[in-house]
């Protein structure tokens, strides 16, 4: 099922608070570390390595803005979120090509770019998933990449996804029927995350009998360049290679797609 577009979003308060955790974690978390390197991967495989002089870069709900540091080794790069906190963070990081608006209806022409990316947002409860696809493929250039991440496995929802508003999660045959629908022809897709998807299901199955912690967010457990944080980052990089290959991994928390557009 898609996410519901007349779901309420977060209240500011409660947006606000997610979006400065994740500016304050995500340049030193493990999580985005590991992720960053199956995406750089992911789309080495599929759109190319490097900058060919001319290629455009879209990062469709951009947060607060660290991928978008990563992704100029691909292009020129526009960020793009619903949030106005969030693109304050990405000023402050020094990004000027910044546009307000939605994934359901995208403030650009089409056939816009080369390369357009999506991280954990066709998952909100106010996207609805099949028209922000159509948007994606609508502004992206003819043999243009779209690569996607989203949470998997809707039957592994918890308290997370109530902090981050999170509406659905996917599994890789429904994405990649939603893809080919929009248009876009799937490249490569992967479940991610996945040695550690025994220890977040147990934890998944415990939260349903113990009462939730108080004001403390998942991002917050494992951020900083602790030895820890190292170890887990440096294991969540080497699925890179194995979800890059075709097939990928066939489990894990998160799921990433990658297509093309159809000539």
């Amino acid at each position: 099922m898609p996410s519901d577009p007349t779901a309420p979003p977060a209240s500011p308060e409660v947006e606000e608070r997610a979006y400065r955790i994740m500016r304050e974690v995500e340049d030193s978390h493990w999580w985005f570390d590991g992720m960053e390197a199956i995406t750089r991967r992911l789309l080495d495989a599929t759109a190319g390595p490097g900058a060919p002089p001319g290629r455009t870069v879209l990062d469709a709900g951009c947060g607060t803005g660290r991928n978008l540091g990563f992704l100029t080794r691909y292009g020129e790069v526009t960020g793009m979120d619903f949030s106005p906190v969030a693109l304050a963070s990405c000023r402050e990081r020094g990004c000027t090509r910044l546009h307000l608006g939605s994934v359901n209806e995208l403030p650009f022409p089409a056939d816009s770019f080369d390369v357009l990316t999506s991280f954990d947002v066709l998952t909100n409860r106010t996207v609805v998933d099949t028209r922000a696809l159509a948007e994606f493929a609508r502004v992206t250039r003819p043999g243009g990449c779209v690569l996607v991440r989203v949470a998997a496995y809707d039957w592994l929802r918890g308290r997370h996804d109530e902090e981050w508003n999170v509406g659905h999660r996917f599994a890789r045959g429904e994405l990649c029927g939603k893809f080919a629908r929009a248009g876009l022809d799937v490249q490569r897709a992967s479940y991610a995350n996945m040695f550690l998807f025994p220890v977040v299901l147990t934890k998944r199955l415990l939260e349903r009998f113990l009462p939730p912690k108080a004001e403390t967010s998942d991002l917050q457990v494992g951020a900083g360049r602790s030895w820890s944080g190292r170890l887990l980052g440096a294991l969540l990089a080497s699925e890179a290679r194995w979800a890059a290959r075709p097939g990928g991994l066939p489990f894990g928390l998160s799921l990433f797609v990658v297509g093309k557009k159809r000539s």
